[in-house]
């Protein structure tokens, strides 16, 4: 019997020597947090403290060049979860609402199936808008939104995180459900909507802290629902800004990157963990973005535009990473990188292959967190807006296939003169508030970056590999016509 405990003390350290060799990964995202936001990343113009994040920056890397998949909440979430552009599927503008199946079909790869797959304990606490149902626990019925506001304590739930790649959920759906509480599978609770972020915090740091005696290492998504609306901050928050209900929030915000901190240090977790902070798009015009302009704050920095502009404004959003000994402190990225980058990057991490018709548009990040150049088959990155315009991006050559924001900020599509150009074309280098179009100075760059564009779309791929296929049959590029 000798020989054989020897082997199975042999195998159990060499298990638990690999799994120390798995870095832990926390990707937080915040909910309409705009770049400006965030003090440390524009000191100058930013009015709200956010001391957690900006010393979460001064250990890690900031990258001042990360873009969400879209300016809004839903295609955002399914590019990171699968390294593939939303606009590939059904959802060709706006966001979904819920009471409906999966936007992720059921067997599309997500970033947590892959870890998981790798070995990994994998939760999600927060915030999901990717779409599922839920269905009367008697009958087996799907109920309605016709007929449910808020779906009923009790519901089940099909075709939720845990039926794509997730060990554990805890959170809502969407900001207008977020009374309905979730658990794993079911509605457990209906609670008040200002419950939720201190709910989110609270329930991070104990997954945080049930790990501590765990052999395998964990990935714990948090996609916040904060600052997004209903702008709800704890009574213990209001007035901590002095810029309104917004600020608050943001801080109340920035409050859940101390405490995940704090846990994972407290487990011994700190040195061992990729600590990931973003946001899902541009502040939200919902935020008071005038009047917190009067009082010296800018939401979106040194950018124009905001939440659901093509603009970048709209997506051009903080990034921070942390990674002791892997990241140097306080270092800085200008590299071009999309919240659709991650399921390439972890693989890259963990040496191990993705599938062939998976992450179509995920490029791995991470030799930019040594200092070096991303090797990259991506020719540019696509971005997307609320209304479903289209921009390209290559190196500092940005084009836009919309007359004006395409979103929400004015001059609105409909806003703009019938006898404006049908694009726009910026040098973001030169001009970084896009207030110069050259698109009829540059119409070789246009059509260059147009023809692009039209590649990555038909390809059903924007990298290198087999050609993909896109959910739907048509995608059409030019919203505003030509």
């Amino acid at each position: 019997m000798k020989p054989l405990f020897l082997f199975a003390t042999f195998s159990l350290f060499a298990l638990t020597l690999h799994a120390a060799g798995k870095p832990n990964i926390v990707y937080l995202i915040c909910d309409d947090l705009g770049y400006g936001d965030v003090h440390c990343l524009a000191p100058e113009t930013s009015e709200i403290p956010t001391p957690h994040t900006d010393q979460l920056a001064r250990e890690g890397m900031v990258f001042t060049d990360a873009h969400s998949g879209s300016s809004v909440c839903t295609p955002t979430r399914y590019g990171v979860m699968t390294g593939r552009y939303a606009w590939r599927t059904r959802l060709q503008k706006g966001v979904v609402t819920g009471f409906a199946p999966s936007l992720i079909a059921e067997d599309r790869l997500t970033v947590a199936g892959f870890l998981k797959d790798q070995g990994y304990a994998t939760a999600i606490i927060g915030k999901w808008h990717l779409d599922f149902e839920y269905l009367n626990p008697g009958t087996g019925e799907a109920y309605t939104q016709k007929e449910h506001k808020v779906p009923p304590i009790g519901a089940k739930i099909p075709d939720g995180p845990l039926h794509r790649g997730f060990d554990y959920y805890h959170g809502f759906h969407h900001a207008r459900n977020m009374e309905a509480v979730v658990e794993d599978d079911e509605v457990i609770d209906h609670d008040e909507v200002i419950n939720m972020l201190p709910r989110l915090t609270e329930k991070s740091v104990e997954y945080i802290d049930s790990r501590a005696d765990a052999e395998e290492p964990f990935f714990l998504y948090l996609p916040l629902g904060s600052p997004h609306t209903p702008i709800v901050p704890s009574p213990e928050w209001q007035g901590k800004s002095g810029l309104g209900d917004y600020g608050d929030f943001v801080m109340q915000t920035d409050h859940v990157v101390g405490e995940v901190s704090k846990a994972l240090k407290r487990n011994g977790f700190a040195n061992n963990t990729l600590f990931i902070f973003t946001s899902d798009n541009g502040c939200s015009k919902a935020a008071g973005i005038d009047k917190l302009a009067e009082k010296g704050h800018l939401v979106s920095a040194h950018l124009r535009g905001s939440k659901a502009d093509i603009w970048d404004g709209g997506h051009r959003i903080p990034f921070i990473v942390r990674w002791p000994g892997k990241v140097e402190a306080g270092s800085q990225s200008d590299q071009l990188i999309c919240l659709t980058d991650l399921l390439a990057t972890t693989a890259e991490i963990l040496e191990a292959e993705l599938p062939g018709a998976t992450g179509e548009d995920s490029v791995s990040f991470l030799p930019a967190l040594s200092g070096d150049k991303i090797t990259s088959t991506r020719n540019g990155v696509i971005h997307h807006s609320y209304s479903g315009h289209f921009a390209y991006r290559q190196g500092p050559w940005k084009l836009i296939l919309a007359k004006g924001s395409g979103g929400w900020t004015s001059p609105k599509e409909n806003e703009m003169p019938e006898d404006s150009t049908p694009g726009q074309l910026y040098h973001l280098d030169r001009d970084p508030g896009e207030t110069n179009s050259l698109y009829l100075e540059k119409p070789g760059k246009v059509q260059a970056l147009l023809t692009l564009l039209k590649e990555d779309v038909s390809r059903g791929r924007s990298t290198g590999g087999q050609p993909s296929a896109n959910d739907v049959s048509e995608i059409i590029l030019w919203k505003s016509g030509r």
